[in-house]
């Protein structure tokens, strides 16, 4: 094999390598990337159905119920336009309470309800998610009430 040849094999072996690579990365961020949608998206149809996905917004005052041995719960996420109802299976955070911002990870469930798998809850009361703050200002702004 001359050294032109060579050289062009290691070239094309090294391209190989990198696009794989490439590939194989993309490919794993692909695959754990949860996206934030709020209860207006998914009223929209934006969110997807068959994946999990982040629901952002406040719980809606009056809707927590706990089943009979504690772990159950069921709650309504809002952002002042539409609301989903989400159930969930575990213990919440200390800093979870009704009328409070809250970001739920997990599926719709026959298109209505959301089934959460995680419950996380802003951390004190100046804090929210930039995506869950700015999709209740949507939402707000879409019904005529302004927000600070």
């Amino acid at each position: 094999m001359t050294p032109r040849k060579r050289r062009l094999a290691f070239i094309a072996l090294g391209l190989a390598a990198v696009s794989i690579t490439i590939a194989l990365v993309l490919n794993a961020l692909n695959s754990n990337v949860m996206f934030f949608y709020s209860p207006s998206q998914i009223q929209a149809g934006e969110a997807p159905r068959q994946t999990s996905f982040r629901l952002g917004g406040l719980v809606e005052t009056g809707s927590l119920r706990r089943g009979a041995d504690g772990l159950d719960v069921h709650f309504v996420v809002t952002d002042g336009a539409y609301s989903i109802p989400v159930s969930y299976r575990g213990l919440l955070p200390d800093l979870f309470r009704e009328g409070k911002g809250v970001v739920v990870a997990g599926q719709m469930h026959d298109g209505t309800a959301f089934t959460a798998t995680e419950v996380l809850a802003k951390h004190d009361e100046n804090y929210m998610p930039p995506e869950a703050a700015a999709a209740l200002k949507q939402a707000h702004d879409a019904k005529g009430v302004n927000l600070k």
